[in-house]
């Protein structure tokens, strides 16, 4: 009997919460759905610029499926023609193939798992791909325009999750997802090794990963309150395509491995970060996520802002900030001094010729300005501070005291050999120390 495929249409994906709440009144009432987590690409806040639209979006949610699609390894051997074996010529059978020469490979097979769920990652729109990831250009989300790359470096069949159906809490990341005949491909090429009679091996840009540090734990409430002199966090490893953890190699798809380590495991943490060489994604557990802030408590602090009648000093107008990203009304728009924090409207007094920088009609310190708009994805935060609101520079986007410290704390792979801090609602570039700016509404 033939081993089921793996098929993912979208129809069947959870992708939407409400895709599985809008039954009818004649059906009889569902056990609520085990979710697993949430993926959430950084970048975007809350979704993508044109839209979120079947598996294309901002953000994916793991529920634990109907019926488990999951796979284990099984067996493996030695073939003379990888590409004509009878492993690979089976599209029901899922398999890993390992080229070590022109006339050699290893083939390694695996079978249906009911224990487990799998969700594959990727940039090919295929049917098994659940959450279709594109590379994020910086500021791009607030520009409402598509993503326009033109070479992109995140692979068509990026990663697999493995969640555990019996114990939702263990959710296991490998790198290499399975096309549409259930096969991944390791070229002559690839990054590969044997140890103790089994084969591993590393994607061409590698999937890396960060567990979030006991020092700047991503946990809602009991995240710590950073200091200025808060170390930059960056303890970023490699997971192979078995599940393996290393040290980063020397570059990006430099050929030989980094060191295994030991004291790591491919489980996610609810704050583990996954880059994907051109996209970042961020995963929350369902226990973290349920401890976070909810988009209306965001826009109640905007509120609540508001409800106090911030005026511009120049123009004596009363400024509003917009609830919803990229809803704004020119007249009431925010704008904040990157140098001082002092939020005004937009007018021409103190503006500079020929410079982008203006005086600070409050305290006269000379910088440039932002247009204030909220940081409105719910998964990046790690309080419910109160409305004392903080900004990231130069992008403008307002989040809570201990959502911008953190940020700021936390270096993220950028191109393919360096790493930085950014914004996680725009990917900008953060510029200046420390990369954020208290806001000061008069």
């Amino acid at each position: 009997m033939p081993k089921p495929k793996h098929i993912s249409d979208g129809s069947q994906s959870p992708l939407l919460e409400e895709h599985h709440h809008n039954n009818s009144s004649h059906d009889k009432p569902k056990p609520p759905l085990v979710k697993y987590g949430e993926l959430v690409i950084l970048g975007y806040n809350g979704s993508l610029p044109p839209g979120d639209r079947g598996r294309r979006r901002s953000k994916f949610v793991l529920y634990k499926r109907a019926t488990a699609n999951g796979v284990k390894r099984s067996k493996h051997y030695v073939v003379k023609t990888p590409h004509s074996s009878q492993a690979i010529l089976d599209s029901n059978q899922h398999s890993i193939s390992y080229t070590l020469s022109r006339t050699q490979a290893i083939i390694v097979e695996y079978m249906p798992d009911e224990n487990t769920d799998m969700f594959q990652i990727g940039r090919s729109s295929e049917s098994p791909i659940d959450f279709v990831v594109m590379d994020t250009v910086p500021g791009l989300g607030e520009k409402g325009s598509e993503n326009k790359v033109l070479a992109s470096t995140i692979s068509r069949f990026a990663c697999r999750i493995l969640a555990d159906r019996t114990n939702p809490h263990i959710v296991r990341i490998y790198a290499a997802g399975f096309d549409s005949s259930c096969n991944i491909f390791l070229g002559e090429k690839a990054t590969k090794w044997q140890d103790s009679g089994e084969i591993d091996g590393l994607t061409t840009n590698g999937v890396l990963i960060m567990h979030p540090q006991s020092a700047t734990s991503l946990h809602s409430q009991n995240a710590p309150s950073l200091g200025s002199d808060q170390q930059v966090a960056h303890d970023w490893n490699e997971v192979s395509v078995g599940g393996g953890i290393f040290k980063l190699r020397e570059s990006r798809s430099a050929q030989q491995k980094g060191e295994a380590k030991t004291n790591v495991t491919n489980v996610l943490q609810d704050g583990t970060l996954i880059d994907l060489c051109g996209a970042t994604l961020l995963w929350r557990s369902a226990e973290g996520l349920a401890k976070s802030p909810t988009k209306d408590y965001l826009e109640e602090l905007v509120d609540k802002v508001n409800a106090g009648r911030p005026v511009c000093p120049v123009g004596l107008n009363t400024l509003v900030i917009p609830r919803k990203s990229g809803l704004d009304n020119e007249k009431q728009q925010p704008y904040v001094y990157l140098n001082c924090g002092h939020v005004q409207g937009h007018h021409s007094w103190g503006q500079e010729k020929d410079s982008n920088e203006r005086c600070c009609p409050m305290c006269l310190k000379r910088g440039r300005v932002a247009k204030l708009s909220m940081g409105l994805e719910p998964a990046f935060y790690v309080d419910s501070g109160p409305p004392t609101l903080f900004a990231f520079n130069p992008c403008g986007h307002m989040a809570t005291e201990k959502t911008v410290k953190y940020w700021t704390s936390v270096l993220i792979p950028h191109g393919t050999n360096g790493f930085n801090i950014f914004c996680p609602f725009c990917a900008t570039l953060l510029e200046g120390y420390p990369g954020y700016i208290r806001l000061i509404f008069n």
